[in-house]
């Protein structure tokens, strides 16, 4: 196989990758043609702030193309689409080498260590030497979480998945009821069931999230209830943990904070350091949040309803 590689403006980006797609492409990615230099340009956001346009001031456009496609055709069809004279731009082909994507991509997921007795580990690591030692007769107390990544976000690779995890080992009681909002691939819904809790509740916005969790939790024989938001029953739970980003965090303030029982914890995360004070604000009213604990840049809130 060979890419296509050419540049772009930033307003040509969306334009030129739909373009390549129709013209026969196979995929198309956009990076920051001025990557690793001084000129490189941050592109992110959160839900209501994401940037006007998702791309940067030079970008560089990378087609893979079928096996036996001409370029120049396909450039030639792009061009005639988009409204852009594609042949006249500098363009260059370079080649795909073969290799067992589905290998090099299960090689990034490899079994992650959380706290002092989690591990949460692909399926493809089911005999890994290192996850066995985990699960000897020394070490009775540690518990696995088979997960492999999908569409739903939560791999355990985040440092906010991080410290929710690690908060529901250190603190969470057995029995105690959880409601995990944002719940996404299920993971803190499943650790939290697998540590001991009671009644386990996941919610997402996203029907593939809320599937995600039902056959991860299958997958974990562990009994896991995952809804969307419309679904949800009245009714509080002592232990509410969202991980999600700061700007839902504090629209969902008041939901949130009502569905912690008396005497209950509220954990958040998805919230940068210097989005702490903020966030913690919106739940005054309700609770007094504060950093429980943070990680290369996020942290988790914690609070306790009187």
């Amino acid at each position: 196989m060979r890419e296509l590689v050419l540049h772009c403006r930033e307003a040509q980006a969306e334009a030129l990758s739909d373009a390549l797609l129709e013209a026969g492409a196979l995929s198309v990615s956009v990076e920051d043609a001025d990557s690793d230099t001084e000129a490189e340009q941050p592109l992110f956001g959160e839900p209501g702030l994401e940037p006007e346009v998702r791309a940067w001031r030079r970008n560089r456009v990378v087609a893979l193309l079928p096996d036996g496609a001409d370029p120049e055709q396909i450039l030639e069809q792009a061009g005639s689409s988009c409204g852009l004279d594609l042949m006249a731009s500098a363009w260059s082909t370079r080649e795909v080498p073969d290799a067992d994507w589905v290998k090099l991509t299960q090689a990034q997921f490899g079994p992650i260590h959380v706290g002092d007795r989690l591990w949460i580990v692909p399926s493809w690591h089911r005999d890994d030497p290192d996850v066995a030692a985990a699960h000897d007769p020394d070490s009775p107390e540690a518990i696995r979480i088979e997960l492999d990544p999908g569409l739903a976000f939560g791999t355990g690779s985040h440092p906010t998945t991080h410290l929710c995890l690690e908060w529901l080992e250190a603190n969470l009681e057995p029995g105690q009821t959880v409601l995990d909002y944002g719940c996404g691939s299920g993971i803190l819904a499943i650790a939290a069931k697998l540590l001991g809790a009671g009644s386990t509740l996941g919610v997402d916005i996203d029907e593939q999230a809320v599937r995600a969790t039902e056959y991860n939790a299958q997958v974990n024989r562990c009994e896991v209830r995952a809804l969307l938001p419309d679904a949800l029953p009245e009714g509080q739970h002592q232990v509410v943990v969202a991980n999600i980003l700061s700007n839902p965090l504090k629209v969902l303030a008041p939901m949130l904070a009502n569905r912690v029982a008396p005497g209950g914890r509220l954990v958040l995360s998805g919230v940068l350091e210097r989005q702490a004070d903020e966030v913690a604000a919106a739940y005054a009213p309700w609770l007094e949040m504060s950093v429980w604990r943070s990680r290369d840049g996020w942290v988790c809130l914690s609070g306790q309803r009187a």
